[in-house]
């Protein structure tokens, strides 16, 4: 249970000069409490509690009710424990598969490489930077919302719209049909197969 009078959560909801920074320090010793107990490490009850706070701060004016910030608060603290728990072990699981049991890397013809980056050169900066953090750099959603300073929602505009930019780049350029199949004139097979 988070120890913050339900006034100071009204008070941050309204914007109100400091309440929100207070609201910060009331609730960081319970949700560190939860993280611990929620979280497989120290280190992701850390980052679980940090996201958390920085939601936070970031989105309290969205809250409608006092009655549902320790909720929200919680929700936010196990989804990011779950999140960092699936990251954790996709890298273990990596880490323990020798060379023998990697499986082979699929041949992208090198035209489809250079039609791509095309692609993704011919986009606007902001487009761009949200696609590269997202796709190529793998950051989450909400990651790539706090490195850029943008809400959560922008950056999923901005993810769709330069996907759908790089997918009509590609098409144009006979990659893919209208029904998603490859096109098989583009895809010649590789000479040392």
């Amino acid at each position: 249970m988070i120890r913050a009078e339900a006034q100071l959560i009204e008070a941050a909801t309204r914007g109100e000069a400091g309440a929100v920074d207070s609201l910060l320090s009331v609730c960081q010793p319970d949700l560190k409490r939860f993280a611990r107990r929620t979280c497989s490490t120290t280190e992701d009850a850390e980052d679980a509690v940090q996201i958390a706070l920085w939601q936070l701060y970031r989105k309290i004016g969205a809250l409608r009710t006092a009655a549902t910030f320790a909720t929200w608060m919680f929700r936010i603290v196990e989804r990011e424990c779950y999140r960092l728990f699936r990251l954790r072990s996709k890298a273990e699981d990596l880490d323990e598969l020798g060379p023998q049991d990697m499986p082979a890397a699929v041949a992208v013809p090198t035209d489809l490489r250079l039609d791509l980056v095309r692609a993704m050169e011919r986009l606007t900066p902001p487009y761009r930077e949200v696609l590269l953090l997202r796709d190529v750099h793998e950051l989450t959603a909400p990651e790539v919302a706090a490195q850029l300073g943008l809400s959560l929602e922008a950056v999923k505009s901005r993810l769709h719209r330069a996907r759908a930019q790089v997918r009509e780049h590609l098409m144009a350029s006979g990659y893919w049909m209208k029904d998603g199949a490859l096109e098989p004139r583009k895809l010649e097979p590789n000479k040392d197969d």
